[in-house]
C-alpha cells in the first residue's frame, strides 16, 4: 500500500523505515530539509528501564506522577514496555549510545525519575545522533524523500483521508497518511523549538475534522539561557548531574518549595523559577560550578561549547536561566497504534496525543514516545484496506483540497502579535481573564491570505492557537502544566 509520512523527526523516520521494511511503498514528505525539526536538538536522551534496580513498572509510575495523574495507563504501559525494543532498534540503526567502563549503556538522571534511566549519545547530543543514524538508513532505503514540500491540507473524501495537498498545489494520493509534523512551540514569544514548529499537522487535522485532545497542556522548560540572542536550552540532565538553581542571594530556593527541589516535575520547577525571577526582578541562575570544568566539558560538550561561545564560563559562575515554551502534551487524538478518529490517518510523535504524557511530560519520554509509537503505527498500517482512489492526476478542486481556513475573523495580525498574546494570556501562569481575552482576540483575527509558506504557517498557528486557548479556558481547575493563578501572571524574563 502507498504510505505518506509527513515529517522527519524520530517518529517520522522510524515510521517510514519500519513501513518500508514491511513492504509498503513509502514516501517521506518534509517541509524543509530532512532532519530539520526538533529531534536533532534533543540534548537529554531517551528514557527506559535499563538497570538491574529499575523496572518498566517504576518508569510507568514516574510517568503517571509527572503527568499529574492525567496519563492513560494503557498508553503508558505500551510506552515503558516498548522501551527496550526501541533502544535496541536504534542501536541496530547505528546510534552509538554512551557506555560506561563496564560496556553497558550509561544512564543519566533527570527530573521526576526515581532512578538514573536516561540513555544518551555524544554526552548531550542524543537527538543529533539519532537523527543522523536514521537519516542515513532512510537515504540507503527505497523510501522516496520529498524535501522542501510543505503539506498544506489533507485530502478527504467520504470522511476518509486519502492523501495530502502541498502548498504548491501538488496532490499526493495515498492509502495511508501518517502525520509526524512535531509540535507548535512557535505559538509563543519565547520557545526552545525551531522556527518550523508551527503546528502544521495539528492544524491540518483540525481543518479536516479529526479529533484532538489535551491541547491546553503546554510544557515550559525551566532552564533556557536568559539572553537577548537565540534561546538556548540547558538540558535537565545538567540538574540531574548535580547543578542547582539559586536566587539572587545564592540560595537554593526550590528546597523551600518541593522535596525533590531541582528534580521536581518540570511544571513545578518552571513555575518556581518564574515566580522567583519576578519577585527579585532578575533571572534566577543555574549553578553547575560544583561539577567542575572537565566534567562539564566531557558530559555536556554541546552545552559547554555554546556557553563558552557566548562568553560564559559556567564552570566558574552560575548562568542566568528562564522558562520557555518547549513541548505540547496534547495533539491529534490517537489509539495505541497511532490511528486517529479519521480513517486513513495516523499521527505519531509530538503531533499526536497518545495519552502517555498526561498533563506534564516526564523528561526524556519524548524521544521514547516517538520511537515506540511510530513502530506500532507502522505495524498497524496493513490493517487498513487500500483506498479505491490511487490516481495522482487528481485536481485540487476534485480532491477536496481546499479545506476551509479560519475566516470568521476580520482583523489582520502578525505572528509576533499572536506569540505575545499566547505568552501573556495562555502561558505558564494563567488567569481566567487572560485566557478569555486571548480567546476573544484570536477569534477576531483573520487567517492571512496568500499562498506563501509564511502565510500558511501563520494560518496554522492561528488555527492551533484558537484550539489551545479554548481548551485552556474550558479547563477551570489547575492540572499539571495548566496552572491557574488568581493574580495576574508576572512577566517572564526571556530572550527576545
Amino acid at each position: 500500500m502507498k504510505v505518506l509520512v509527513v515529517g522527519s523527526g524520530i517518529a517520522g523516520l522510524t515510521t517510514a523505515l519500519r513501513a518500508e521494511a514491511l513492504g509498503h511503498d513509502v514516501e517521506l514528505v518534509v517541509k524543509g530539509a530532512i532532519g530539520s525539526g526538533c529531534t536533532p536538538l534533543a540534548q537529554g536522551g531517551i528514557a527506559g528501564a535499563y538497570g538491574p534496580d529499575d523496572s518498566p513498572a517504576l518508569h510507568a509510575l514516574d510517568t503517571m506522577h509527572a503527568g499529574d495523574g492525567h496519563g492513560d495507563p494503557r498508553a503508558i504501559a505500551a510506552l515503558v514496555d516498548g522501551a527496550a525494543a526501541a533502544v535496541e532498534a536504534l542501536i541496530d540503526a547505528g546510534v552509538a549510545f554512551d557506555r560506561g567502563d563496564d560496556g553497558e549503556i550509561a544512564r543519566g538522571l533527570e527530573a521526576a525519575h526515581s532512578l538514573p534511566r536516561i540513555a544518551h549519545a555524544g554526552g548531550d547530543a542524543t537527538g543529533a545522533a539519532i537523527s543522523a543514524a536514521l537519516i542515513d538508513r532512510v537515504r540507503a532505503s527505497g523510501i522516496h524523500i520529498r524535501e522542501h514540500a510543505f503539506a498544506a491540507d489533507l485530502l478527504v473524501t467520504d470522511e476518509r483521508a486519502h492523501g495530502i495537498r502541498l502548498l504548491d498545489r501538488t496532490v499526493l494520493a495515498a492509502d495511508a497518511v501518517v502525520l509526524a509534523t512535531g509540535g507548535a512551540g512557535q505559538l509563543y514569544a519565547h520557545t526552545t523549538n525551531p522556527a518550523g514548529a508551527t503546528g502544521d499537522g495539528i492544524a491540518m487535522a483540525l481543518r479536516a475534522g479529526a479529533a484532538v485532545a489535551d491541547l491546553e497542556f503546554v510544557q515550559f522548560h525551566p532552564t533556557v539561557l536568559e539572553s537577548s540572542g537565540v534561546p538556548f536550552l540547558i538540558s535537565e540532565a545538567v540538574r540531574g548531574a548535580g547543578a542547582v538553581l539559586v536566587d539572587a542571594d545564592g540560595h537554593r530556593f526550590l528546597l523551600d518549595q518541593h522535596p525533590d527541589a531541582e528534580l521536581a516535575p518540570r511544571d513545578v520547577v518552571a513555575r518556581a523559577v518564574t515566580r522567583q525571577a519576578a519577585a527579585q526582578g532578575s533571572p534566577v541562575r543555574l549553578d553547575a560550578t560544583a561539577l567542575g570544568a572537565a566534567a562539564l566539558a566531557h558530559r555536556f560538550p554541546t552545552i559547554d561549547a555554546e556557553l563558552r561561545r557566548r562568553g560564559l564560563d559556567w564552570s566558574r559562575e552560575p548562568v542566568p536561566v528562564t522558562p520557555a515554551a518547549h513541548y505540547l502534551m496534547g495533539g491529534i487524538a490517537t489509539d495505541l497504534d497511532g490511528r486517529t478518529s479519521m480513517p486513513g490517518l495516523w499521527a505519531v510523535g509530538e503531533t499526536a496525543r497518545t495519552g502517555v504524557h498526561g498533563a506534564n511530560r516526564l523528561a526524556s519520554n519524548s524521544l521514547l514516545e516517538g520511537a515506540v509509537f511510530a513502530a506500532r503505527a507502522a505495524d498497524s498500517l496493513g490493517d487498513t484496506p487500500p483506498h479505491a482512489s490511487r490516481s495522482r492526476s487528481l485536481s485540487p478542486s476534485s480532491a477536496d483540497s481546499d479545506n476551509d481556513r479560519d475566516l470568521d475573523g476580520t482583523t489582520p495580525f502578525t505572528r509576533a502579535d499572536l506569540q505575545q498574546l499566547m505568552w501573556d494570556g495562555v502561558g505558564l501562569l494563567r488567569t481566567h481573564d487572560g485566557m478569555s481575552d486571548a480567546v476573544a482576540q484570536l477569534s477576531a483575527w483573520a487567517a492571512p491570505a496568500g499562498t506563501t509558506a509564511t502565510a500558511q504557517e501563520d494560518a496554522n498557528l492561528l488555527t492551533v492557537a484558537r484550539a489551545v486557548a479554548s481548551a485552556a479556558l474550558a479547563r477551570t481547575t489547575s492540572l499539571g502544566a495548566h496552572h491557574l493563578s488568581h493574580a495576574p501572571a508576572p512577566a517572564l524574563i526571556g530572550a527576545s
